[in-house]
């Protein structure tokens, strides 16, 4: 793992000069010019509605709260944004101090940043200069992604269903019209509009509406969930080279600049963005079935969005507005910043919101433990609808937890310790789920900065390391299309889950496992206060971070094995059938056990079409290919296994036979069946992986 070192602070050549002097032999060293890089606001100009073009600015988000807050935090609007790192954008002291170092690494740079940070702010010119100075909390600049900010948001894209006015305001932006939402490119109403999913009815009166359609899309979230350096273009080799001086990215194409989140773009490329994924309600709220982000991240109650005493509609379909994400500390931080009569956040809100971010992170992962070839496997499953972490990579990690016991419960041995008072990690004897960003050979001629791993976010052109495990869905192509593969490591096709082993100590009779998330790491914050020579924001963030524990990590889920009894892997289903055109979606499942003693292993088919043949396929490996409206879910030496007519109901049970000899080895299985009302006059059903046990 990288581990940043006052050796950072060297300074930076700037690339051109350099080159120039050495060629000509006019300079030496001394000559040279140091960070910030001289860009300018232009090199990180994006299309979109500009500073200074809304007829109505946006305003703080106290001019929201009587209406739509104080009267249920169970279900009102305000109570609950204003306990999310959403509302907190703009006070985030981890936030100011990444923005300080930004600006001192590239001139100006800070602007990108504050676009999505301080929305308001940024449209009424006050994020010149870029590094935040400008700010007027009075003004509600700090109140971050404020209400009236999303409820002003157009869709870049003209769908039907969207209001009308929405051509007019994309002609009048002209060539500023976004080609897609990303890196705060964001269209907002110029007018004081407030959009949303419902419809408020012909007699509204409290404030002008439409309703929008893309207030119910996962691409309203990319808006800032796709985050990019547009001062970096993709070469055809996939090298990113830095752009002309004083020019804006040519194509401002998320896919055409260097990936710093993808959130958005790995949700679109996997299952959920093709179909509702049930999941059984793990993610709260009254449905059990999930597809986009709101559906996780703005759960859905009966309820009301505004005042009962002003007359507010109780709907069942209701977004509560947590917005929870991976953040664990920081609302404390805000706390400790800033006054409650600013921010809006109490002890209870605070607390409400810590106890809604440890449900999510423990929701988002199931851990399984058993034995395979005699040592331990540790299975982390991830049920998010992106990779497992996402967003913003620098200090965040996710990793196992291993600890052994003898029979007496002594402790034999420790994978993957954690010191709560150093807050260090033992990294190098466990898996750590992390991305890191870095420096290649051509940044370290233009800045001066060693090649590797780093901490500069807006200098970084290379990614090192990404082994966050990919959601359902996954298929390399994709995900490689919107530069979310991953890197130095290898997930199968269509696997959301990764397996790790452990050898075990001699003597070992149990083994307790858990899985741990952490928002900043020790690394991470003291590059933040060691690097920033510009003002007291890293000092700040760093005196936070320890006042409030450290970025204490959060525990996602724990396991325990018995060796004398480890039990089986659970089978784990994976791909997306072809839908039925009565809108089923036939479903590979089990019965029983993976376990060749209990023999009593059964792969279910169902939904397939009442009393037509169903075909059971297996091979050793997965596979992700497009197949009749469906998915070709096995790879090579896929074999025939069965075949029988399902019932009434389009049931059908297949009976596996297992023997000693494939213990410890995975199948694959996957149905197809006559389905004479599709066009092929074929069904696709998901595949079912199984790992073989005693």
């Amino acid at each position: 793992m990288f581990r940043p070192t006052l050796a950072l602070r060297s300074r930076p050549r700037w690339a051109a000069l350099a080159l120039l002097c050495a060629s000509a032999g006019l300079c030496g060293a001394a000559a040279l010019t140091s960070l910030p890089l001289p860009t300018t606001g232009q090199d990180f100009r994006q299309p979109g509605t500009q500073p200074m073009t809304v007829v109505y600015d946006i305003f703080d988000s106290a001019n929201c709260s009587p209406c739509h807050g104080y009267y249920d935090a169970n279900q009102e609007p305000y109570t609950r944004w204003s306990a999310s790192m959403m509302a907190q954008s703009g006070r985030d002291p981890i936030f100011y101090a990444a923005l300080a170092i930004a600006n001192q690494d590239s001139a100006e740079s800070g602007e990108m940043c504050l676009r999505c940070h301080a929305p308001g702010a940024w449209l009424a010119g006050r994020c010149t200069p870029a590094d935040g100075s400008g700010l007027d909390p009075l003004l509600g600049d700090r109140d971050g992604v404020t209400c009236h900010l999303c409820h002003r948001l157009v869709d870049p894209h003209f769908d039907v269903g969207n209001p009308q006015v929405d051509r007019r305001i994309h002609n009048i932006l002209g060539a500023d019209k976004p080609p897609t939402a990303h890196n705060g490119q964001y269209i907002v109403d110029p007018l004081d509009v407030r959009r949303g999913p419902f419809d408020l009815g012909p007699s509204f009166p409290y404030h002008d509406w439409k309703q929008s359609p893309f207030h119910r899309e996962s691409f309203l979230c990319a808006t800032c969930h796709d985050v990019s350096n547009p001062a970096l273009t993709r070469q055809l080799n996939g090298d990113y080279v830095a752009n002309a001086l004083n020019t804006p990215h040519p194509t401002h194409l998320p896919f055409d600049e260097f990936p710093i989140e993808r959130t958005y773009s790995e949700w679109s490329k996997s299952q959920f963005a093709k179909a509702p994924v049930e999941l059984g309600g793990r993610f709260g709220g009254n449905i059990t079935a999930v597809q986009s982000c709101q559906d996780c991240h703005m759960p859905k109650t009966t309820g009301t969005a505004c005042n009962p005493i002003l007359g507010g509609a109780v709907r069942p379909d209701l977004p509560l507005h947590d917005f929870q994400g991976a953040n664990s500390w920081v609302l404390d931080a805000v706390r400790s910043l800033y006054p409650d009569s600013e921010t809006g956040l109490n002890a209870t809100s605070v607390a409400d919101a810590h106890a809604r971010n440890q449900a999510m992170m423990a929701a988002a992962a199931d851990l399984e433990v058993s034995m395979k070839n005699g040592q331990m496997v540790v299975r982390v499953v991830n049920h998010s609808g992106h990779k497992l972490p996402t967003g913003y990579g620098e200090g965040r990690r996710m990793w196992i937890n291993v600890q052994f016991f003898d029979a007496l419960n002594t402790l034999l041995g420790e994978r993957g310790h954690y010191d709560g008072v150093t807050a260090t990690l033992t990294t190098l004897d466990t898996k750590v789920y992390e991305i890191e960003h870095g420096i290649d050979g051509t940044q370290v001629g233009l800045t001066g900065l060693p090649a590797g791993p780093s901490f500069h976010f807006v200098l970084n052109n290379k990614i090192f390391k990404d082994n966050r495990i990919p959601p359902r869905g996954f298929n390399l192509n994709q995900f490689t299309s919107v530069q979310a593969l991953p890197v130095n490591y290898a997930y199968p096709e269509e696997q959301y889950w990764d397996d790790t082993s452990y050898a075990l100590p001699p003597g070992t009779h149990h083994v307790q496992v858990s899985l741990f998330h952490q928002t900043t790491t020790k690394e991470y914050i003291e590059f933040l206060r060691d690097e920033n020579t510009t003002n007291g924001a890293g000092l700040i963030a760093y005196n936070q971070w320890v006042l409030h524990g450290k970025s204490a990590p959060v525990l996602m889920q724990t396991a325990t094995l018995t060796v004398a009894s480890p039990g089986c892997l659970d089978p784990i289903q994976y791909g997306l059938a072809k839908q039925r055109t009565n809108g089923d979606y036939p479903d590979v499942t089990h019965l029983g056990q993976p376990s060749v003693a209990l023999n009593n292993l059964r792969v279910v088919v169902e939904r397939a079409a009442p009393g037509q043949m169903v075909v059971l396929f297996s091979a050793p490996t997965p596979y992700s290919l497009p197949y009749r409206g469906g998915t070709f879910l096995l790879g090579p030496g896929m074999v025939r296994r069965a075949m029988a007519p399902a019932d009434i109901n389009g049931r059908v049970e297949f009976p596996i036979a297992l023997s000693p000899g494939q213990i410890g080895t995975a199948v694959n299985f996957w149905s197809t069946f006559v389905d004479p009302a599709a066009l092929d006059g074929l069904g696709v059903t998901n595949a079912l992986h199984v790992e073989i046990c005693p």
